[in-house]
């Protein structure tokens, strides 16, 4: 059986908790003055150091980092991708052309998968995963 904190004890970690509460905001956030603030003091915190996995701030920087991620998540969803978006950023940051892209097939077969009107099949998609070094998932 679990042993029941005493009062003092639970009046110790209430006064404690709100005190690291007062500069650290490790509750849900739920505005954008609160988000900027709570970005400011993590901004912070790793710039101390606190990034480090051993260092005795880690916890609460991760505490905060998972806090951050949540109002992010819910007010700046992720948008989908499509693979031809995805294809067409890694030849804009690798600089290639169509032509560069042999193991999709033709410059033609290249132009129809850029403008959607044909998808990329699982030999290609293969081909590109290796070549740009990129999970195939992200062509999918």
């Amino acid at each position: 059986m679990e042993t029941l904190m005493d009062r003092q004890v639970i009046s110790d970690i209430t006064s404690r908790f709100q005190a690291l509460a007062a500069l650290v905001p490790l509750r849900a956030i739920r505005t954008d003055v609160d988000y900027e603030k709570a970005v400011t003091i993590l901004n912070q915190l790793l710039d101390a150091g606190a990034a480090d996995e051993s260092s005795p701030l880690g916890d609460v920087t991760n505490a905060l980092g998972a806090v951050i991620g949540d109002y992010e998540d819910l007010h700046n969803p992720a948008q989908e991708v499509t693979p031809a978006a995805t294809l067409r950023f890694l030849m804009q940051q690798h600089q290639l052309t169509q032509s560069d892209l042999p193991e999709i097939g033709s410059q033609g077969v290249v132009s129809e998968i850029l403008r959607g009107k044909r998808e990329l099949n699982v030999r290609q998609i293969k081909e590109l995963a290796g070549r740009f070094q990129v999970p195939a998932a992200v062509f999918i």
